[in-house]
């Protein structure tokens, strides 16, 4: 856990930068719960259980980066003591502590370890939700057990329904190891009840699937790294020896691993869905059997080398760190990111005159004046009709193509915040359209600055319209 935690802590801030995906976040955050409320009830309903757990660390600590991101940073660290805890009781000391290490180290888990998101908190409820299981499979069915079972799972399933494919990876778990009636009852109960409270949730974000719809069919280039990692795992599997009835490193470790990305690739054959953060937590399963593997590493030489084999571990370790510094060096860059929120908040203070006015292509760029309000202080916000809060959305409701159009033919300054032309996706919306159709024909450019995939341009009138 603290091996984890000082990962997450390296370079936290990222240089002070924010990225779109992190920076809803950071704008729903600090609204007030009856505005949240009314927001889900347009979009992001998936995301209600971890705006409204952001809002409260925000009422608390105050809006900042660290606040935005700690929880990612605890809860991970979570997840790692479950794997190490994990590991220890079904294979032994060094398995666990392997595989405790090995999760804060994965790529994927280094990316969303320091992400202002829920999935690293899912991971979080994976880690707890499995120990359970271990804990109830290895000793006397305990009531209270399956009671803390079922809430983990619900939790899970509040802060992004598609974790419910646990389920399925533990029902897997279950038939390898024959488990008896009462562990299946008890099991049952547990995953019906959690799933029944959840069932709501996922019929009504059903009503809000147009928000993923950007996301691409799956494809053989997509399915290249889940299959290099069930690679990875199916080796750790074999070396766990393992054999059907027994409960092992390989009996949670390669269903956890397999099973959520089998069962998400398969969601996406109906609607596409897959992306790897939504099952980011199936990278336990894999931590897991990486740490089989350097468990047996061990267990093979201490026979002959005893002294030896006990520098094993602190020598993968340092490998893997010194082989994936660049990756790790990367991930806590703000070019890991896609944009950078509020880098170009700083050019829109030294290039706005007050009383200019300023435009949003698209809309959803209205994010950095979301959370960096005071550099837009003074500066019109001419197409917007009703704010993010008061519409129940996150970039707000603009008026229409031709009003947008009418004052815009009034203005003598405008300034443009969008997406520099490497990220920027084709303008689709009318209203975006007719934006960059009046700045192209009736001004000219006379500034510009672009800076981490956002770009903010300065306008000005060529002469009045007639």
């Amino acid at each position: 856990m603290l091996w984890t935690f000082v990962l997450g802590l390296w370079g936290l801030s990222r240089q002070d930068s924010v990225w779109r995906d992190e920076a809803a976040t950071w704008q729903v955050a600090e609204r007030s719960t009856a505005e949240i409320c009314r927001m889900l009830g347009n979009v992001d309903v998936v995301h209600g259980s971890y705006y409204l757990l952001m809002h409260a660390l925000f009422e608390c600590f105050g809006p900042s980066i660290t606040t935005l991101r700690l929880p990612s940073v605890l809860a991970t660290g979570i997840a790692a003591a479950c794997v190490a805890v994990i590991g220890h009781r079904l294979a032994g000391v060094w398995v666990g502590l392997a595989g405790g290490m090995a999760l804060g180290l994965l790529p994927a888990v280094q990316f969303y370890l320091q992400e202002g998101r829920s999935y690293a908190l899912v991971a979080a409820g994976c880690g707890i939700s499995t120990l359970l299981l271990v804990n109830s499979l290895q000793r006397r069915v305990r009531t209270l057990y399956w009671a803390a079972y079922a809430s983990t799972i619900l939790l899970m399933g509040l802060l992004n329904w598609l974790s419910l494919m646990i389920l399925a990876a533990h029902l897997t778990t279950l038939l390898w190891t024959r488990a008896g009636s009462e562990i299946w009852t008890r099991w049952t109960t547990a995953s019906a009840a959690a799933t029944a409270c959840v069932l709501p949730l996922i019929l009504f974000s059903r009503g809000q699937s147009a928000q993923v719809s950007w996301i691409p069919p799956p494809s053989w280039h997509m399915m290249m790294g889940p299959a290099i990692l069930m690679a990875i795992g199916g080796l750790g599997a074999l070396l766990d020896r393992p054999r059907a009835g027994q409960l092992s490193v390989a009996a949670i470790g390669l269903p956890l691993l397999a099973v959520p990305h089998i069962g998400l690739v398969a969601l996406s054959m109906i609607q596409p869905l897959f992306l790897d953060r939504y099952i980011l937590y199936s990278l336990l399963g894999l931590a897991l059997l990486i740490g089989s593997v350097v468990g047996a590493a061990i267990e093979a030489v201490r026979p002959r080398r005893p002294t030896a084999s006990k520098w094993i571990l602190p020598a993968v370790v340092t490998a893997a760190m010194v082989a994936l510094l660049p990756q790790s060096l990367t991930k806590r860059s703000p070019a890991s990111r896609v944009d950078d929120v509020l880098a170009i908040a700083s050019d829109v203070r030294r290039l706005k005159e007050t009383g200019s006015a300023v435009l949003f292509v698209p809309s959803a760029r209205r994010d950095t004046k979301s959370v960096s309000p005071s550099a837009f202080a003074g500066l019109r916000d001419i197409a917007l009709e009703v704010s993010p809060e008061k519409s129940g959305t996150l970039k707000g409701r603009e008026a229409s193509p031709g009003h947008i159009r009418a004052v815009m033919l009034t203005q003598r300054r405008i300034l443009l915040v969008t997406d520099m032309a490497q990220v920027a996706r084709p303008v689709t919306a009318e209203r975006d359209k007719t934006k960059t159709a009046v700045l192209k024909k009736y001004f000219t450019p006379v500034a510009e600055e672009q800076v981490r995939g956002r770009r903010v341009a300065v306008y000005e009138r060529l002469a009045p319209v007639h």
